[in-house]
């Protein structure tokens, strides 16, 4: 059964799926499409934003550490009002669901700006910005401003501690 904490904001309730075992922790703010995998944690303080017209995908056994940000709409600031602009005001906003494979993380106090792709296996370092659009490489640890792959991780031993978690008791 997953643990909702009674102290986050969801104003987009209706498209919100938290998946067996997971959590999301106290003072999270989602204002977009949420699909959350099975034994996957959001840590206190995350913010899951864009609009109902988006969505995040979180997959199986990840973790946001505290004070992630994950954005799937942001103004151009630019060219553009930085403000909330009605439907049908052409902008040249930055936008995209945000999909987080399996077996990912992000640490403390990352942005992830919109339409972004994370392959199983990613590991974003903390403090780190992942523009718009960026390439991953799977199973590969991330970190930086800029950000850039820092080295592989070892997918044969994540996989065994999978293992571990999903083999039935006896």
């Amino acid at each position: 059964m997953p643990i909702v904490s009674a102290n986050i904001r969801i104003r987009v309730p209706e498209h919100f799926v938290v998946g067996e075992d997971s959590i999301i922790d106290d003072f999270c703010y989602i204002s977009t499409r949420l699909t959350v995998g099975r034994g996957t944690h959001i840590a206190s303080g995350c913010s899951i934003a864009g609009g109902a017209k988006f969505h995040c995908r979180i997959g199986d056994y990840c973790s946001l550490s505290s004070g992630v940000k994950v954005w799937c709409a942001s103004n151009d600031f630019v060219n553009d009002l930085i403000a909330i602009v009605p439907e049908g005001v052409e902008t040249s906003a930055a936008e995209g669901d945000v999909d987080i494979g399996s077996y990912s993380g992000v640490g403390a106090n990352s942005v992830i700006l919109p339409d972004n792709r994370l392959p199983e296996g990613t590991a974003i370092g903390a403090l780190s910005l992942v523009p718009a659009g960026f390439t991953f490489e799977p199973w590969t640890v991330y970190a930086g401003i800029p950000i850039r792959p820092i080295r592989k991780r070892n997918r044969e031993r994540v996989m065994q501690q999978v293992r571990q978690l999903t083999a039935p008791a006896g």
